[in-house]
């Protein structure tokens, strides 16, 4: 909210030693103010919309769009894709560490970005 907001920006520049200080919150709020959206998915709903937190975001593989040519096995640097070669391939959630590698290898946009199930919260 902005009332949380101006708090925050009253008390950091209450709180500083020199102007530059003061002005600190700035960037911060912009940010919010541009990207409150993705603030929130992030803090309340745990989930990464840009599909670029790997905590928050796994990968699964479209069978429909998957054409099977197997570009996404060549960059997987775990070797978390199997199949064979012009059959969909299917991702090992337990062993991928979420690079998205193969999100951007994938010419047929069947690499499907989602959150994560097991997300450990911040108690």
């Amino acid at each position: 909210s902005s009332a949380a907001s101006d708090v925050y920006k009253r008390q950091t520049k209450d709180c500083s030693l020199c102007a530059l200080g003061g002005s600190a919150p700035n960037p911060v709020l912009s940010t919010i103010r541009h990207f409150r959206a993705e603030y929130e998915a992030h803090i309340l709903e745990h989930r990464c919309p840009a599909g670029v937190c790997k905590a928050l975001t796994s990968f699964t593989i479209d069978e429909e769009a998957c054409t099977g040519c197997g570009a996404c096995v060549k960059v997987c640097p775990v070797d978390s894709i199997t199949g064979e070669k012009k059959q969909p391939y299917t991702i090992d959630q337990a062993s991928c560490i979420s690079c998205g590698g193969c999100r951007g290898a994938c010419r047929f946009d069947a690499i499907i970005t989602a959150a994560r199930e097991e997300v450990t919260k911040c108690a």
